[in-house]
């Protein structure tokens, strides 16, 4: 019966059919009662009964007699039987009362991407009740070539191989019976078991017998629909306003063709789009004013909210009137014209107003009359440092003749909150074989790091010490007391000096003391620089494997997870490093332990004989890396080693943070430092707009640009760090400055062998802006924190460049000599508004500090912009000069394929992959012929003997 059909089942019909069932479920729940009663002692607690534990429960019939009360579902026309397909029990395919598991079969694991593979997902593509699943064997054997490894089938491969069927059953272990989620039949004969269990001979007593009753199809009369007149309720005026009518006249259109154009040959070809003047047609939409539809009904819904809006004033209020003016050029006749110029009066007024005019035009060129000169009132010559001085002055110098003599200076650092404290690291200046072969030497000597003060030129104020020569270290943004450094060998050291800060602050003190202290009474060890040992080191195995070339504190507003992702930072310190060495790869790591196993009462103070905070004391000897980030070239050939390294983010970009977020922030601090367990990637938001991708500088001179963040592999399947987005050789040295310009965070400086070039993060062609080869290497060099324009660059003959970009492009505008010895690396700190100093570090192990003059500390009018400009111009020229590149290549191919033309060259063909491979085919036939006669030759190829003719 038809679905229009099935209107023609009568109520009376219905009634009787609901009576029969009512009679013989009334019957059927007499027999049941009777059976149930009979089997209750047997069954314990079946409701209780946990699924798969082996006791059937019985089976709810409420699908079948919803079929019985409500309308059958229809199959065909003139059909009134439904049909009813029985399915397995899911208690006999769970392996029966015994749960035992079936012969021949295995339990396997399918993981949620075999699942997806082969349709069989659990809850959705096969459940507890229909737990069945025949997956073809051809795509199994595919799946192995596809993954090899990787696939769950692995462990059986050899049944899979060696089974007979087209198709392998999967049945779904709801309750992992068998300990797994799946379990598969490696035979036929016990596939078929499972798709077709054998039934209960007895069916009069079992639940079987009782279900198959249940189980009776229901049988219908068909009285076929009586026809009744039609009733219009005026549905078809609706239809026939919706009709399409055609109400305009069709367009005709004529084309014309010559005849003796007609059965031409044609030729195709290709060209660019470029080559010809109308070489494509855009076609642009346009309102065609020919039609003009109107909505013939419109339903709209609007709501009336009535507007509030508070004023006051203090004006009187006057009563508002409309007011308007119109009024008309007024115009002389010819006559009076004539008459008005020819007038003595106006003549003479002219004469008087022209010089005055004259003279104000005049002075509003010379002068700007909106200069306001109070604002810079505070720029004049009597201020620190004159306009007319040029050259940096000579401000003081710190050298030790017991720990910096003979050393160089390799890293430099300004304190970040004491005014006229710097630290210096100093090592040896030996090579590599000059270390192996003085090794006994060098552990002998102390690394130290020493802290200078202003107030104390001669003694260092402290003395840090190290396993092994520093080469970078950098102080912590958000604890002034904690310094990180890296070491020749390649670990990560931690200090904390907040026991002895104290001392960094006493400005000239120790003099005073000396006169209190009576004679003969003198403490031998008051005037003793003292010498802090580092809280923790970094595991050895685990370090990198090459001296340390740069490190820096990842900014306080984020963190890094494992898996490179920017994460949210809300305990308002710096807690992650990164670092970088010449063995291919930078390593992030976390100050923060895994697991908090101090108590506040243990880090109030030196608990060691060796007087050692224990701020990290959890990280000591074991501390590992989080991230490692491994630097591979797009092409075979070796790894990036890189010396530097710069971030897009910088400290001091964070949002302000609320009272009441510091207020809640729970923290146990040793020396103002936090070492909190790291929160749960959840309770953490990831920064979408900050950037993974960074700047890293490689001792072949490159320059190459990267994403932190590991991604897998297309190849090899593995996660790891992704292939450089673009890298250039520009530089013909190691690199040993990269730095971003703190007024420009997409603007990179780069210094290397005796070339030095400025990048725009974005432009992938190259640097904007390269210089050409200085006569004397270049050593270093430093972003002016005050002036966009302005860098400092040192070179090995001891001097200094200043480069002003507003002023020379390409080259220095000042140069300067410092010292008699190569200057290692410098640093340019801003102490006040009115003072700017320079450290500069030498070969020889002193720090030299300079005073930098006006006219290169303070800014010009609009300096930043006119920078910025400038930066613009020189990416579009950039851009400019790619552009003719691509044009000259294009040009110089254009040129040869012509010469070939002329010279009658066929043009280069297009090869098929057929004919592609036939032509390798025989490239190795040659190859292998080649190869044979050379061997004979030399003779180390036997020639086998021909055969004789057979007669």
């Amino acid at each position: 019966m038809s679905d229009g059909d099935g209107k023609g089942i009568s109520d009376k019909e219905k009634e009787s059919a609901l009576q029969n069932e009512k009679e013989k479920d009334t019957s059927k729940d007499g027999n049941k009662s009777a059976k149930s009663k009979a089997t209750t002692p047997k069954s314990k607690s079946p409701a209780g009964s946990k699924p798969g534990s082996g006791v059937k429960s019985p089976k709810p019939a409420a699908s079948a007699r919803s079929d019985k009360k409500g309308t059958p579902t229809p199959r065909g026309k003139g059909k009134s039987k439904v049909e009813k397909v029985s399915t397995p029990a899911p208690s006999s395919v769970d392996g029966g009362a015994d749960d035992v598991l079936p012969e021949n079969a295995v339990p396997l694991f399918m993981t949620s991407k075999t699942q997806e593979i082969f349709g069989c997902r659990c809850d959705e593509d096969v459940s507890q009740e229909m737990p069945f699943k025949l997956i073809p064997k051809q795509e199994i054997l595919d799946d192995f070539r596809n993954r090899a490894g990787v696939c769950d089938f692995t462990p059986i491969k050899k049944d899979i191989l060696d089974y007979p069927g087209d198709e392998i059953l999967v049945v779904y272990d709801y309750d992992f019976k068998f300990g797994q989620n799946f379990y598969v039949a490696l035979t036929e004969e016990t596939k078929e078991k499972l798709l077709n269990p054998p039934h209960d001979k007895d069916g009069a007593d079992t639940e079987g017998g009782l279900e198959e009753e249940d189980l009776e199809p229901v049988i219908y009369k068909y009285i076929p629909p009586e026809a009744k007149p039609w009733i219009s309720f005026g549905s078809e005026v609706e239809i026939y306003e919706e009709t399409v009518k055609e109400n305009r006249e069709k367009v005709k259109v004529l084309y014309k063709r010559k005849r003796k154009e007609f059965g031409a040959p044609v030729t195709f070809s290709d060209r660019d789009v470029n080559d010809a003047k109308d070489g494509y047609i855009e076609c642009v939409s346009y309102e065609d004013k020919n039609f003009n539809l109107k909505k013939m009904e419109l339903d709209k819904g609007l709501q009336a909210i009535p507007e509030s809006n508070a004023s006051g004033t203090q004006t009187d209020w006057t009563y508002p009137r409309n007011a308007n003016t119109q009024y008309y050029p007024r115009e002389f006749s010819e006559e009076q014209q004539k008459k008005m110029e020819a007038d003595k009066n106006l003549q003479n007024f002219l004469n008087d107003a022209a010089p005055r005019f004259e003279l104000a035009l005049q002075q509003n060129e010379i002068m700007n009359v909106f200069y306001n000169d109070w604002l810079h009132l505070g720029d004049d010559e009597n201020t620190l440092g004159s306009k007319a001085d040029n050259h940096l002055k000579e401000y003081q110098s710190f050298t030790d003749l017991q720990f910096s003599k003979d050393k160089k200076i390799t890293c430099i650092q300004w304190h970040p909150t004491i005014k006229g404290v710097v630290a210096v690291a100093v090592s040896q200046r030996l090579s590599f074989d000059d270390r192996v072969d003085h090794g006994g030497k060098i552990i002998m000597n102390p690394s130290l790091i020493l802290i200078w003060s202003f107030t104390d030129p001669i003694h260092p104020q402290l003395l840090l010490e190290a396993p092994d020569d520093i080469y970078s270290f950098q102080w912590c943004p958000s604890d002034a007391n904690i310094l990180a450094g890296g070491c020749y060998n390649g670990q990560v050291v931690l200090w904390d000096i907040s026991a002895v800060a104290d001392r960094l602050k006493q400005r000239g003190q120790n003099k005073v003391k000396k006169t209190t202290v009576l004679p003969g009474f003198e403490d031998p060890n008051a005037l003793k620089t003292p010498v802090v040992r580092y809280c923790a080191v970094s595991s050895i195995e685990h370090s990198h494997k090459a001296r340390i070339t740069d490190i820096m504190w990842v900014p306080d507003h984020m963190e890094i997870n494992k898996l490179g992702e920017p994460k949210e930072n809300k305990n308002t310190q710096c807690v992650q490093l990164m670092t970088c060495a010449t063995d291919h790869c930078v390593l992030i790591w976390d100050t923060r332990p895994i697991k908090i196993q101090q108590t506040k009462d243990d880090d109030k103070g030196p608990k060691n004989p060796m007087g050692v905070p224990n701020t990290f004391r959890h990280l000591d000897l074991t501390w590992k890396p989080l991230l490692k980030v491994q630097l591979h070239k797009s092409e075979p050939g070796g790894d990036h080693s890189p010396t530097k390294f710069t971030i897009h983010e910088k400290q001091g970009t964070r949002p302000p943070v609320s009272k009441v977020e510091l207020a809640d922030k729970e923290s146990s601090t040793t020396g103002g430092f936090s070492y909190n367990k790291p929160a749960s990637g959840k309770e953490k938001k990831t920064l979408q707009d900050v950037k993974t991708h960074f700047y890293v500088a490689t001792e072949d001179g490159e320059v190459v640009y990267v994403d932190w963040m590991p991604q897998k592999d297309q190849d090899t399947g593995k996660i790891q760090t992704p292939k450089p987005d673009y890298y250039h050789t520009i530089h013909d040295g190691p690199v040993s400055t990269l730095q971003r310009s703190p007024f420009f965070k997409d603007i990179v400086l780069s210094i290397g062998g005796w070339t030095l070039a400025i990048w725009k993060e974005g432009v992938t062609s190259g640097p904007i802006l390269h210089s050409c080869a200085d006569n004397i290497r270049l050593t270093g060099g430093h972003w002016s924190p005050s002036r966009p324009g302005v860098f400092f660059v040192a070179k090995a003959d001891g001097s200094v460049d200043v480069w002003d970009l507003l002023d020379k492009t390409h080259e220095a505008s000042m140069n300067q000599s410092i010292s008699a010895t190569a200057i290692t690396t410098l640093f340019p700190h801003q102490v006040t508004q009115k003072q700017q100093l320079l450290a500069v570090g030498d070969n020889s192990g002193t720090l030299h500090i300079l005073e930098i003059p006006w006219s290169l500390r303070h800014p010009t009018n609009n300096e930043q912009v006119g920078v910025y400009n400038y930066f613009e111009r020189e990416i579009k020229r950039r851009g400019f000069v790619v552009e003719r590149w691509d044009f000259r290549e294009k040009e110089k191919r254009e040129i040869e394929a012509e010469a070939k033309r002329k010279a009658g060259i066929a043009p280069n063909v297009v090869l098929t992959d057929e004919e592609i491979e036939i032509k390798q085919k025989i490239e190795y036939q040659n190859y292998l012929d080649e190869e044979a006669s050379f061997l004979r030759e030399l003779g180390l190829l036997k020639e086998e003997a021909e055969p004789l003719p057979e007669i």
